[in-house]
């Protein structure tokens, strides 16, 4: 066995009852390090082609990394694969907590999962061994109700749960995959497939701790403190967490509001990072956030996770729901022209509960909201709802009608672009979605570069798969530790800009295969370098590596899930961004007047697909880019591929 890994991988087959535990060799584990690479090698091979996404043959990988369950921050990580059901493309999805951790220790690196059960199951991991239980007493629950029933069910209040919630039951398309009842494998319906499945939740518990090859190297970088969280941006972070960039963005011209139209939000002040931290954060009242309202991943210093409360008025929300992130402000916030803080941690909370991820729920009622106001939908639609921009009571409504497929919520539980094509009359314009996946909360309109990682990624626009657009200059050193090292102004679209987009996505790629924090290992906040990646994987598994085969790794993953979707038919003409986008300019704000150039765009498209070797004019990766990376089997193991590449 491998030092940092368990050696287990474990294959469940719900429609048989099978359970089998595989033991890849060394060469497996160090070709994909872990994460998302691992899983797409099981996805590949096992989900046959043109495959509906909540069909029984649709495999599902969950997976974890290199460094998951070692003591150090940023580390506790799982990716969730398998075909999407909001998109028809592949499906790729982070979530932390400590449930990654817990896996390991339970015995496995990863779960793969095929088939459906007769009736609902969860599956029991723990220390090594593996059972499927019933699981109709949990159908049904909350995510909440359903981690405090299995606690007292196996009487264990240290157990972790990854589990779905009544979306996920429901087949939402943009069901979540939940643990610690507020972290989120959040994006591309994972939720959806897991609920399709029969499989309620992943139980583990255990005490197996992966094994160190260079003890004392792994400590030197296990040293950083709290005197090394201020110097590079984290003592911010982690008090504010990831709403702190909400006024900043705001200020800067790129926080979406009124479904793309503005990047600037006139009430910014009522859902700022700071006001959040100040009025909203558990142990606000006497002062003590930083101890009761900031929660933390397994072994991270950062405490970047925000604990919100609210016990009184009609927005009461449990502390053991969390609270909002950035993109959940932005999403049911600004973009909704929403301006109470109550309301955006309620419908929080709310999609933690049922198990939904917030950016799509926000921006599908956000898409909505547009509509109405446009003459598109109307009160015969809605059943009665005013949609109109601002309206909070209606926002929080539309959230749980969503999860429970009830009513109007039973359309946009499809996502904006399936809803879109069922209701017609030209709400299609209105959409902000990439391959049907609506758009997180950072605007192409502004960062350039970002936008076209937003076309080209494989399961849609996500903001964590590259570094964004501002990072170029503001962090130079860094930049030069992954070869970057010339600088482009605000805005650039050209070639330059095109090989930091496709370096940093490899960079990003990467940190996902090896399933770490972006955060914590991502150059913007700088508590550890690309550098010091090469140096942890180095000290916990003896391999002697380097920053190039780390960004293999990552080139890796993305041409295999790019490679899926090429097996599915879809191409180049499945890499834009919305209409709006290009001939609608924003209002207001920094960014006032800001809209893309279709042909500029296109041509950073064609360089970037260059630089990438993949055909222009198909947008596949070419047969030799995926025999250079030791892809080859992708090709010659499927037939509908081979005929397309």
């Amino acid at each position: 066995m491998p030092n940092g890994y368990t050696g287990n991988i474990l294959h469940v087959n719900l429609t048989t009852g099978e359970l089998a535990i595989e033991h890849p060799d060394e060469a497996f584990y160090r070709n994909y390090m872990g994460g998302s690479a691992m899983g797409m090698h099981y996805v590949l091979k096992e989900t046959p082609p043109g495959v509906d996404p909540l069909s029984p043959e649709n495999v599902m990988a969950l997976c974890t990394g290199v460094v998951t369950a070692t003591p150090i921050a940023g580390q506790s990580r799982i990716t969730t694969v398998a075909k999407s059901p909001l998109t028809g493309c592949i499906g790729d999805s982070q979530g932390g907590g400590f449930f990654p951790a817990e896996l390991k220790f339970s015995g496995f690196d990863g779960v793969v999962v095929k088939g459906r059960s007769a009736e609902p199951v969860y599956l029991w991991l723990h220390n090594g061994e593996a059972e499927l239980r019933q699981a109709g007493h949990l159908w049904g629950l909350t995510t909440g109700e359903t981690e405090d029933q299995l606690k007292e069910e196996l009487d264990d209040k240290r157990i972790e749960v990854l589990q779905i919630g009544p979306a996920g039951e429901n087949l939402v398309r943009f069901a979540a995959i939940i643990s610690m009842s507020n972290r989120a494998n959040g994006r591309t319906g994972m939720g959806a497939v897991m609920g399709s499945k029969q499989l309620k939740a992943i139980v583990a518990r255990g005490k197996q701790k992966p094994r160190i090859a260079d003890s004392a190297s792994f400590k030197r970088l296990q040293k950083l403190g709290k005197a090394d969280l201020s110097p590079t941006g984290m003592e911010f972070f982690g008090k504010y967490g990831t709403p702190g960039v909400t006024a900043p963005q705001h200020q800067a011209g790129g926080l979406p509001t009124y479904n793309f139209n503005s990047g600037a939000f006139d009430q910014i002040e009522e859902i700022d990072g700071e006001r959040l931290y100040n009025n909203y954060l558990r142990g606000h009242e006497s002062d003590e956030q930083n101890r009761k309202g900031r929660d933390t991943c397994f072994s991270c210093m950062v405490k970047c996770k925000r604990v919100t409360e609210l016990t009184e008025g009609p927005y009461q929300t449990d502390e053991k729901y969390g609270g909002p992130e950035y993109e959940t402000i932005a999403t049911f916030g600004s973009y909704c022209g929403i301006s109470e803080m109550e309301a955006i941690i309620r419908a929080n909370a709310l999609c933690n509960m049922y198990g939904m991820d917030t950016i799509s729920c926000g921006a599908t009622i956000a898409w909505a909201m547009e509509c109405w106001a446009e003459g598109k939908l109307t009160a015969k639609d809605t059943g009665g709802i005013d949609l109109g921009y601002g309206n909070a009571e209606s926002m929080v409504l539309l959230t749980k009608m969503i999860a429970e497929r009830e009513g109007f919520g039973a359309i946009l539980a499809e996502g904006s672009q399936k809803a879109a094509e069922t209701i017609g009359r030209g709400t299609e314009e209105h959409l902000i979605t990439c391959k049907g996946q609506e758009m997180p909360a950072h605007m192409p309109q502004v960062k350039r570069s970002l936008g076209i990682i937003y076309a080209v990624n494989p399961f849609g626009a996500d903001h964590e798969s590259s570094e964004h657009d501002e990072s170029y200059k503001a962090y130079p050193k860094r930049m030069e530790e992954i070869g970057l090292a010339n600088p482009q102004p605000k805005l650039a679209l050209n070639k330059e800009m095109m090989r930091f987009a496709m370096v940093t996505q490899h960079l990003y790629s990467a940190i996902d295969s090896l399933s770490l924090c972006a955060f914590v290992f991502g150059p913007s906040w700088q508590l550890f370098s690309s550098q010091s990646i090469v140096d942890l994987v180095r000290a916990v598994t003896g391999w002697d590596v380097d920053i190039e085969e780390i960004l293999k790794v990552g080139e890796r993953r993305l041409n295999m899930l790019r490679a899926f979707n090429s097996r599915e038919g879809i191409g180049r003409e499945a890499d834009t961004l919305p209409r709006k986008l290009f001939s609608r300019p924003l209002e207001g704000g920094k960014s006032d007047g800001h809209i893309l150039d279709r042909d500029e765009w296109e041509a950073a498209l064609e360089e970037y697909y260059r630089l990438c070797k993949w055909s222009a004019e198909s947008g596949h990766p070419s047969r030799e880019k995926l025999e250079a990376l030791g892809l080859g089997w992708v090709v010659t193991e499927n037939e509908t591929l081979a005929g397309v590449i």
